[in-house]
């Protein structure tokens, strides 16, 4: 199990968004999971907002063809 949780962290997957290529400075090991579409907001002028996940988290949607490519 150890191995599986491992590959299936948030980091490996290929939705996993860390915001490196857009310049957007790091604050800790925190990223976007883009699997899902944004969860929308209260108000009608909000915007949607990705869920923020820490690069070591992992989820039940993992699949080995969920990891992102060297």
């Amino acid at each position: 199990m150890a191995d599986m949780t491992q590959n299936a962290m948030c980091r490996s997957c290929r939705f996993y968004d860390d915001h490196k290529l857009n310049g957007a400075a790091a604050q800790g090991d925190e990223g976007l999971c883009r699997f899902n579409p944004p969860v929308s907001q209260p108000g009608p002028q909000d915007h949607g907002l990705w869920p923020v996940v820490s690069a070591g988290d992992w989820c039940g949607h993992f699949s080995p063809e969920m990891m992102a490519g060297e």
